[in-house]
């Protein structure tokens, strides 16, 4: 019986380099390849799968876009996911990604999971978070022999297989509808300024049109429903919201990262839909939920986006962050109006039929609440601190 090896493919080199590796190094007769989409450009699809169908014995392209949209992105929004600042589109598609691969591999009779992450970086660990709940074998070529980029691109070139990645160029992308990480190369310098030609999703604020883009973003129970008051599916959405907001510059980042393992690392990203549709969620969680909500789902949502970001989405405290989070949207929902102009994001306004907000009571002209109420209040604002300084005045 042939003894397969299951391998979540990208198309990329490091997972296409995997391919003979893991019968050279490894002694598997088949390797079964698997891609996953979740939202990458339709010609990284094709050329994934042309290039795998040539180099491996068997290979699977699963079509996961709408899932990854309704169980993984649209949580993230609810929970306005964010690791230091990282939207976190690459760490939220991996546990999917990997779950896909084992449903492919337990159809295959394959007895060993495979991966083409490194030693150094997370992915390592969120594939591995779902792969290790099987009782295949995990393997990872590049972590267990220490490969570096360059012997790759030889490695690569020896056995006829073609890469995009070149010495001068070795910029390692990650896609999906969510956003667009890149890596690699001159990029791992932090002192090193990004040339323009890394960028694909975005415009260059200098190039952005000169008038802004005003829009507005419908809401229900906090998932994106409408984009200028048409209804659209959350991935048509993302989507369209993507060249929308790249247009007009917005959703870059370049920020130096701290890796789970404890290595920082220099990070480049793009995300123009994420950084529009987190914005305006938090907006409008801000109109229509309590103080102390707000500042216990701040506690919430940051535990959230650590283990979202670490892959630890099977653990039990990940289900019931959500469930909390899933309650506190109940209330969420509403229109929020955004200004797009070279680069920068503002609010202009938002409203919701669920608002905690009084015009009439905030008003300065509004007779609705007596000011005079305020003065007990006000007296025993601050009693402590006033006290404190009696007694160290004596």
């Amino acid at each position: 019986m042939a003894k397969k090896v299951a391998l979540a493919y990208s198309g990329g080199l490091d997972t296409s380099v995997c391919i003979p590796i893991l019968k050279e190094k490894y002694g598997y007769d088949e390797v079964i390849t698997v891609s996953v989409d979740v939202g990458q450009p339709e010609e990284e699809i094709k050329r994934a799968n042309a290039k795998a169908e040539k180099i491996s014995d068997k290979h699977y392209t699963v079509d996961a876009k709408e899932e990854f949209i309704r169980d993984y992105i649209f949580p993230l929004i609810k929970a306005n996911g964010s690791y230091e600042g990282y939207v976190m589109g690459t760490s939220v598609a991996r546990p999917l990604i990997a779950k896909k691969v084992v449903e492919i591999a337990r159809k295959e009779g394959a007895v060993a999971l495979a991966h083409g992450c490194t030693g150094k970086g997370n992915d390592q660990l969120r594939f591995e978070a779902v792969f290790r709940q099987t009782d295949m074998e995990v393997i990872a070529p590049m972590r267990d022999m220490n490969l570096t980029r360059e012997w790759e691109i030889e490695y690569a070139k020896e056995h006829g297989i073609p890469v995009e990645a070149t010495k001068s160029k070795p910029w390692s992308v990650d896609e999906n509808i969510w956003s667009r990480s890149i890596e690699g190369g001159r990029l791992e310098d932090p002192s090193f300024v990004p040339p323009e030609e890394i960028y694909e999703w975005t415009t260059s604020p200098e190039k952005a049109p000169d008038q802004p883009r005003i829009i507005e973003i419908g809401f229900e129970a906090g998932v994106p429903v409408s984009l200028d008051g048409e209804k659209l599916s959350g991935y048509d959405l993302i989507k369209k919201l993507n060249a929308i907001a790249g247009e007009n510059g917005v959703g870059r980042t370049d920020m130096i990262e701290d890796r789970v393992l404890g290595l920082k690392a220099r990070e480049n990203y793009e995300h123009p839909a994420a950084t529009v549709l987190l914005a305006a969620h938090a907006d409008l969680e801000k109109l229509v939920l309590t103080r102390s909500e707000l500042k216990f789902k701040k506690i919430v949502d940051d535990q959230w986006s650590e283990m979202a970001y670490a892959g630890l989405v099977d653990d039990p405290l990940f289900a019931d962050l959500n469930a909390f989070i899933d309650k506190s949207q109940e209330r969420v929902t509403g229109t929020v109006k955004v200004k797009l102009y070279k680069g920068a994001l503002t609010i202009l306004a938002r409203s919701s039929p669920n608002a905690l907000y009084s015009e009439d009571l905030v008003s300065f002209d509004s007779k609705t609440i007596d000011q005079k109420d305020a003065e007990g209040f006000a007296k025993y604002h601050g009693f402590q601190a006033r006290m404190y300084r009696k007694v160290m005045d004596r």
